[in-house]
C-alpha cells in the first residue's frame, strides 16, 4: 500500500517528488506541521496515567485508569472510547456533559470514587451506554432527571452511597433498566411511584438501607421484576397491596427487619413468586390464608421468628413445597402445635435443618425434635 504525505509517495526524495524546498518551502512546513499536530493528538488522546487499548474492532478503545490517583473527569479521551475504568480514584464531581466526547461508550466503573454531586446533564448524549457503576462513593442525592439520556441504560449501581430519597423523575427515561442496585444507603422511605419509569427492571436490590416504610403505590409500574431485595431494612409492617404491582416476582427476600405481623393481604398480587424469605424478624403467628395468594411458592424461610406454634394446614395450600426452614423459633410442644407436628411427619418437602427444630418448652418436651412427636398426642395444661 502506498502512503502519500504532502504529495509524497512513500519512499520517494524531495528531489524526485519535485516538492522542492526552495518553490514551495511553505507548503512543506505545513504539511510538517500538520504532521506533528496529528502525532501529538494521538498521543494525547489517551490520559497520561491511562493506558489505552484498541480492541478487535478499529474503532473501540478500551481505556484503564483504575487507581491512578485522578482528582477529575479526564477530558482528553479516546472519541472511540468504549469501556472505560475510572475506579479508586478521587474523582469528586462530575460536571455537565462530561461524556460528551465519547458518544460511544457503553461501559463506565467509577466505583470508590469520592464523588458527591452529578449535574443533571452529567450523561447527556451518552445513549449507548448500557453498565454505570457508581458504588462506593459520596453520593447523597440523585439528580432530577440526570439519567434521561441513558436510553440504554441496563445496569446502575448505586450501593454503599449516602442517598436518602428516591423519586420517580430521578429514574426518567430509563425505559431498559433490567437492574437497579441501591443497597447500603440512606432510604427510610419508599414514596408513591418511586420506581415507575423503570418498566423493564429485573432486579432491585434495596438491602442494608433504614426503609422503614413503603407506601402503598411504591412499587407501582414494576411489572417485569423478578427479584426484590429488603433484607436488612426497619419495617414493621408492610402496607396492604404494597406488593399488588409486581405480578411477575419470583423472590422475595424480607430477612433481618423487625416485622410483627402480617395481613392476608399482604402477599396479593403475587401470583408467581416462588421464593420467599422472612427470616429474623418478630413474627409470632401467621394468618391462616396468607398463602393463598402465592400458589407456585417452593421455597419459604421463617426461621430466626418468635413462633411458638403453628397450624401446619397452612402450608396444605402449597402444593410444589419444596425446602422449609422453621428452627431457631421458640416452639411450645402442647396441643397447639400438633397441627404442626403432623405435618412435618407428612410433607415431602425439606424441612432443612430438621434437626434443628426442636421444643422450648414445656420442660420435659424440652429440646426434643418436632419430628419425634409424630406419634404423640400432645396436650395441653388445664
Amino acid at each position: 500500500m502506498e502512503v502519500m504525505v504532502c504529495g509524497i509517495q512513500e519512499g520517494e526524495t524531495l528531489e524526485h517528488s519535485g516538492c522542492c524546498f526552495d518553490k514551495v518551502g511553505m507548503q512543506l512546513v505545513a504539511c510538517l506541521a500538520v504532521l506533528v499536530f496529528w502525532v501529538a493528538e494521538a498521543v494525547e488522546s489517551c490520559p497520561d496515567v491511562c493506558k489505552c487499548t484498541k480492541k478487535t474492532s478499529a474503532e473501540r478503545s478500551e481505556v484503564n485508569c483504575h487507581k491512578k490517583g485522578m482528582r477529575t473527569f479526564p477530558s482528553n479521551l479516546p472519541p472511540d472510547s468504549w469501556i472505560l475504568k475510572m475506579g479508586e480514584n478521587g474523582i469528586v464531581d462530575l460536571p455537565a456533559n462530561v461524556l460528551k466526547p465519547i458518544p460511544k461508550i457503553e461501559s463506565i466503573n467509577l466505583e470508590r470514587n469520592a464523588i458527591k454531586s452529578i449535574h443533571p446533564q452529567a450523561f447527556s448524549g451518552a445513549q449507548r451506554l448500557m453498565l454505570l457503576n457508581l458504588y462506593g462513593n459520596q453520593i447523597n442525592k440523585l439528580p432530577m432527571k440526570g439519567f434521561q439520556d441513558l436510553i440504554n441504560l441496563r445496569f446502575l449501581m448505586l450501593g454503599q452511597n449516602q442517598i436518602s430519597s428516591v423519586k420517580p423523575d430521578m429514574f426518567t427515561g430509563m425505559r431498559n433498566l433490567s437492574d437497579l442496585d441501591l443497597p447500603l444507603n440512606s432510604l427510610i422511605a419508599l414514596p408513591s411511584n418511586a420506581f415507575k419509569p423503570l418498566i423493564a427492571l429485573k432486579v432491585l436490590d434495596l438491602a442494608l438501607n433504614r426503609i422503614e416504610r413503603i407506601s402503598p403505590k411504591g412499587f407501582l409500574g414494576l411489572t417485569e421484576l423478578l427479584f426484590l431485595n429488603l433484607d436488612n431494612n426497619s419495617l414493621k409492617s408492610i402496607s396492604a397491596g404494597a406488593f399488588k404491582p409486581l405480578a411477575s416476582l419470583e423472590m422475595l427476600v424480607l430477612d433481618n427487619n423487625l416485622l410483627s405481623t402480617l395481613t392476608s393481604a399482604t402477599l396479593e398480587g403475587l401470583s408467581n413468586l416462588q421464593e420467599l424469605y422472612l427470616r429474623n424478624n418478630e413474627l409470632e403467628r401467621l394468618p391462616q390464608d396468607l398463602f393463598r395468594h402465592t400458589p407456585k411458592l417452593s421455597q419459604l424461610a421463617l426461621s430466626g421468628n418468635r413462633f411458638k406454634n403453628m397450624d401446619g394446614n397452612i402450608f396444605t395450600q402449597l402444593s410444589g413445597l419444596r425446602e422449609v426452614y422453621l428452627h431457631d423459633n421458640p416452639w411450645t410442644c402442647d396441643c397447639n402445635i400438633n397441627g404442626l407436628v403432623r405435618w412435618v411427619s407428612q410433607t415431602k418437602a425439606n424441612l432443612s435443618p430438621l434437626e434443628s427444630l426442636r421444643c422450648v418448652a414445656p420442660t420435659e418436651y424440652r429440646n426434643k425434635s418436632l419430628s419425634s412427636l409424630k406419634d404423640q398426642n400432645l396436650r395441653c395444661r388445664a
